[in-house]
């Protein structure tokens, strides 16, 4: 495929040398809180574990927020690229979208922002352009800290921003952000500019990678299924493009709850055979190229 539109999770950066995710919710604790006072536990979902340490830092050591993201932004800068980083660029995608903060995909930190609109905190129109490629960060970023989503307030707040853009309409002051709800322009037959990296969602085919896409992620659900329903409940809407969300073999079994979940939302699920993580990627970047 050229100039294929790409959704791209963490995972990829495990195979790079360093902090592991596990480690930054380690220093996250230790940043803001004295020992012992929250206790790391994979049963708690991880907005609501960030509610957790932040509440209780505010409780304890008056920590502000700004700082605390200040914090995990420098220490997510520091995480490095690895070859699959550049196997990806070496696609030329016409589009990246990434939950990631870190800049490792565009293989080095963007000079500005050139989004339609500016945002300080939520991420509809967050995009820098590299190489002719364009790089959504639809968590946000590190080079804006207050962007970075990754509380349970800051998940709800960025849903109620995504659920006005594709279905009520925006209410930015900003006379560049278009008034109408996605969903209404593509009714009335009026061009999708790909504005937004939500536009892509009902326009283009997107292949999904190195995202566990767990149900904590409840934008990113809400928009699967908000699409699917489009698409077969309503029918108001054509929704003719695919979306393609791969994992390794070994992981199919365990994970079969949540692809037949992903089934069910209208997401072809392709599993890849591989000996360790690098090759599969690298056989996820060959299956793209070749569609």
């Amino acid at each position: 495929m050229k100039n294929p539109i790409l959704l791209i999770g963490n995972d990829i950066n495990n195979i790079s040398k360093g902090q592991s995710w596990k480690d930054l919710l380690t220093d996250i604790v230790s940043f803001c809180l004295p020992d012992g006072c929250v206790q790391l536990d994979e049963r708690k979902p991880f907005p609501l574990l960030y509610e957790e340490i932040f509440l209780t830092a505010i409780r304890q050591q008056h920590i502000r927020e700004a700082e605390l993201k200040a914090f995990i932004a420098e220490k997510t800068l520091r995480i490095e690229q690895n070859e699959i980083h550049a196997a990806i660029r070496a696609l030329a995608p016409a589009h990246i979208l990434t939950t990631n903060y870190e800049f490792t995909l565009e293989g080095e930190i963007p000079d500005g922002n050139n989004s339609l609109i500016q945002e300080r905190a939520f991420s509809i129109f967050r995009k820098y352009t590299v190489d002719g490629t364009n790089y959504w960060h639809i968590h946000g970023d590190c080079l804006n800290p207050l962007s970075i989503n990754l509380g349970f307030e800051h998940y709800g707040g960025q849903l109620q921003q995504m659920r006005n853009y594709v279905v009520s309409g925006t209410t930015y002051t900003s006379p560049q952000a278009p008034r109408q709800s996605l969903i209404q322009r593509i009714q009335q037959h009026l061009p999708v500019k790909d504005d937004s990296w939500l536009d892509l969602f009902f326009t283009r085919d997107i292949h999904i990678f190195g995202l566990s896409l767990d149900f904590v992620e409840t934008d990113l659900w809400w928009l699967l299924t908000y699409r699917a329903r489009q698409k077969f409940q309503k029918n108001t809407i054509p929704v003719r493009n695919a979306l393609y969300y791969y994992i390794p073999t070994e992981f199919v079994q365990g994970a079969k709850f949540k692809l037949d979940m992903l089934a069910a939302n209208d997401v072809k699920v392709i599993d890849i055979a591989a000996a360790d993580k690098r090759t599969y990627y690298e056989e996820v970047l060959k299956q793209i190229k070749r569609l």
